[in-house]
């Protein structure tokens, strides 16, 4: 591989340098999308400073994944073509390598955890993908995959951690500078490090003063623990699974060790916050995971107050009933949703008193449901949940306080009191951990 911003070789293999990453935007040129860089506005205005929006979620797989895979699959010889290749991922590079091999007519194998998303096994089969489901984590997938390679003579595609992988995501930042010149700051989510490796020797080369920030979720660590010599525990059930790696790459390491200011963590409300955001002022879908870095701004303005900042939108494949969840639950915290417990008697009429305060106050009931087994109130008893639509928590505060002094009894389910006292309360199955 040629040399550039980066020269040193990490345990034999040459580390790619600037040089490699013009090569792959040469190699990859018309087969992927060259996605738009935007200004936001709103965005900037929430954030306090300048935000620029790099869209890789409009990607015809919906991520970055197409670069590195592409620059892989050109790689290959003939005879490694015919064999064809295997590779382990929680979903979305599993769906670039399953289209691109398609394409080029190379037989695809990968190998997905057990709890991947299923809409990310979908169209990996889709794409025409042979999908070997196995473990629970990444790196219980890597022996399966590696096994594969050995036992049939597939070719390895290392989600991350292969120099051509990192050449193919660092065409990421030569758009980015192309676009938008006068940044001098860049967030990018951190799985295994392939996507901020890349950007971060492009973005180097050209620009040597730019900043990069790299963003974890708080759940999975990995390259935070690595890059600061913690060891924070490493696991859970993150709407992030995409970037849920529990082990970071050797070569994307050393470079992020190289190049990267610094890599920051978010938790599970601040990454829903964030994507309900980037849906309702951007109108654009994105997965739990490119979510994180306008997540990591929101919470660390002392460090992005006053700068030019391009925010990575690594992807955009979430599950619909992850995303409805994921909106519901910020209307919640907002107060834009109130979920009421009232205490009725059991008898003809007091369902339409409380509708006709409700409907005064300017609220929208939208769920009404009866439980009589509430065994602390009387037989005579009913308690009546209610999903109320407010304005916000303002308005939400004014309708209970208009069925408080109507004279109504509230109760207030266990689901709300949990999301508004710590913003983060969790369903079992809700999300499934990529690892």
């Amino acid at each position: 591989m040629a040399t550039g911003a980066t020269t040193a070789a990490f345990k034999g293999l040459p580390l790619p340098g600037i040089d490699d990453i013009r090569a792959a935007a040469a190699v990859i040129h018309g087969a992927v999308e060259r996605t738009p860089t935007h200004h936001s506005r709103t965005l900037s205005k929430i954030a306090g400073c300048d935000i620029y929006l790099k869209f890789e979620n409009l990607q015809f797989t919906a991520s970055f994944k197409e670069r590195g895979a592409l620059n892989k699959l050109m790689s290959l010889t003939p005879e490694q073509r015919r064999r064809g290749v295997v590779a382990m991922s929680a979903g979305n590079h599993a769906q670039a390598v399953a289209y691109h091999g398609s394409r080029l007519g190379i037989p695809v194998t990968i190998v997905m955890p057990e709890g991947a998303p299923f809409v990310k096994i979908k169209r990996t089969r889709e794409f025409g993908a042979e999908v070997v489901q196995f473990g629970a984590t990444l790196t219980e997938g890597y022996s399966r995959a590696r096994e594969l390679a050995d036992t049939k003579g597939f070719t390895l595609v290392h989600p991350y951690d292969d120099p051509r992988i990192i050449a193919g995501t660092g065409t990421v930042g030569l758009e980015l500078l192309e676009d938008a010149s006068d940044i001098d700051t860049i967030v990018v989510p951190i799985g295994g490090g392939g996507l901020i490796s890349g950007i971060a020797i492009a973005a180097k080369a050209a620009k040597p003063s730019i900043k990069l920030y790299g963003v974890q979720a708080a759940l999975y660590p990995s390259m935070y623990d690595a890059f600061k010599g913690e060891t924070q525990p490493c696991g859970g059930q993150t709407i992030a699974e995409g970037i849920a790696v529990k082990s970071p790459g050797q070569l994307t390491r050393a470079i992020i060790d190289e190049l990267v200011e610094d890599v920051l963590l978010v938790r599970e409300d601040e990454i829903e916050s964030a994507l309900a955001s980037l849906l309702e002022i951007e109108k654009t879908v994105v997965e739990g995971a490119a979510a994180t870095g306008f997540a990591a701004v929101t919470k660390h303005p002392e460090i992005f107050r006053g700068h030019k900042v391009a925010i990575v939108l690594s992807g955009g494949n979430i599950d619909m009933r992850l995303l409805s969840n994921v909106i519901l639950r910020e209307l919640s915290r907002e107060g834009r949703l109130l979920s009421l417990g009232v205490e009725i008697e059991d008898r003809p009429g007091w369902l339409a008193r409380i509708a006709t305060v409700v409907s005064e106050t300017g609220g929208n009931i939208l769920e009404v449901s009866h439980d009589r087994m509430m065994m602390d109130l009387s037989a005579r008893s009913a308690d009546l949940g209610l999903v109320i639509e407010a304005r916000d928590a303002t308005h939400a505060d004014e309708i209970r306080t208009a069925l408080e002094s109507a004279g109504f009894r509230l109760r207030e389910p266990q689901i709300s009191r949990a999301i508004s006292r710590t913003g983060r309360f969790f369903t079992s199955g809700d999300t499934a951990a990529g690892q």
